[in-house]
């Protein structure tokens, strides 16, 4: 099984509209093969000291994909695409981490 963390940072004052576009496509991407959870998240306000928060613009994609292939799949599939098509101009940076169980 692999593990992504996908930290999403939209221009300013784009992350609800990004988010928008993004939950449209959560039900396609869940029934992919091999994808176990596909989840975004947010800060969850003022929560203390502990907390380094993400900010107003950032939300991450919490994944768990049975396989690199499950994986790879995902990202060429066609409604990655044009997601992906739909949210770029949105979009300031996307950092993903891919990562694998000890």
């Amino acid at each position: 099984m692999l593990h992504v963390l996908a930290y999403i940072t939209a221009k300013p004052g784009m992350r609800e509209t990004v988010l928008r576009e993004f939950r449209a496509n959560i039900l396609a991407v869940q029934a992919e093969e091999g994808c176990i959870e596909y989840v975004p998240v947010v800060d969850l306000p003022a929560f203390g000291p502990s907390q380094t928060e993400l900010g107003p613009d950032t939300f991450v994609v919490i994944e768990k994909w049975a396989s690199p292939e499950a994986l790879k799949a995902h990202a060429a599939a066609p409604h990655m695409q044009a997601y992906t098509e739909r949210t770029a101009d949105m979009i300031e940076t996307r950092v993903i981490h891919v990562l694998s169980p000890l």
